[in-house]
């Protein structure tokens, strides 16, 4: 399908938001005042950047197509608009400073790695606003002993305060993706972050426990934990790893790190 001249590019899962009652419905969650630091990624066609430019005195957008930053790069001065032609999966966030508020439609083949990379650079962020697969949305928001929780549950909300906002139905984009998105909020934990003695280690024990879903912890982090280390804990080495908190997580790695 061909949009405006541009012609969608799959390998991006480049899906363009067109209706404009949803797109007011974002510009309306974020809130933007003049002074904030936008950044969106994956800006596409604009749908979000030029009303968003209306609110902000300078914004940055990330866009991996040359063709569509390019095309940015046309329709908007670079005084307004600070344009970084890159993947946003290997940029540095951090480079653009702090309290920065992320926005954008984020491309269903790359949205649980795109998370994992942001949540990188926590303590440089305000907040993030991000459309993406309503099935993913659920599984950021699942509570422990469901079945959309998991590695992504944890990894999330050990770090931000995630919050579905609404659903966005499939008719809204050119080309129409096959299945609902939603639209999320994520806001750092901040100083009610729990204290995690070892990022790599933490990350470690939660990859195992989800990693093969029927087994049981005392199988599942076999080279990690022992039924000892699970016991002290107050952790059943029969349990599974959807039965465990956030909470449950954290102190096992860090009596794990000490």
């Amino acid at each position: 399908m061909k949009i405006d001249s541009h012609f969608p590019r799959r390998r991006f899962g480049q899906h363009f938001l067109v209706d404009r009652r949803y797109i007011e419905r974002i510009l309306d969650a974020v809130n933007a005042s003049r002074e904030d630091r936008i950044v969106e990624i994956g800006p596409g066609l604009g749908a979000l950047t030029q009303p968003m430019l209306d609110r902000v005195e300078r914004l940055t957008v990330i866009e991996i197509d040359r063709d569509l930053a390019a095309r940015l790069a046309a329709e908007h001065p670079s005084t307004r608009l600070d344009l970084r032609v890159a993947d946003a999966l290997s940029f540095d966030f951090a480079s653009l400073g702090d309290r920065l508020r992320v926005i954008g439609n984020l491309p269903y083949n790359i949205s649980s790695p795109l998370l994992f990379h942001l949540a990188r650079y926590e303590a440089h962020l305000r907040d993030i606003t991000v459309m993406l697969q309503k099935e993913v949305v659920a599984r950021m928001t699942a509570s422990p002993g469901t079945q959309e929780y998991g590695r992504l549950s944890v990894m999330l909300q050990v770090r931000f305060r995630i919050e579905r906002l609404f659903v966005v139905p499939p008719g809204a984009f050119r080309p129409s993706p096959k299945v609902d998105s939603a639209v999320a909020r994520l806001v750092p934990l901040g100083a009610e972050r729990p204290p995690v003695a070892d990022d790599a280690l933490f990350a470690r024990v939660v990859a195992a426990a989800f990693g093969q879903r029927r087994k049981t912890l005392r199988n599942a982090l076999k080279g990690v934990a022992t039924e000892t280390d699970l016991e002290r804990e107050g952790i059943a080495p029969g349990a599974r790893g959807e039965t465990l908190a956030v909470t449950d997580f954290v102190r096992l790695a860090n009596a794990l790190a000490a």
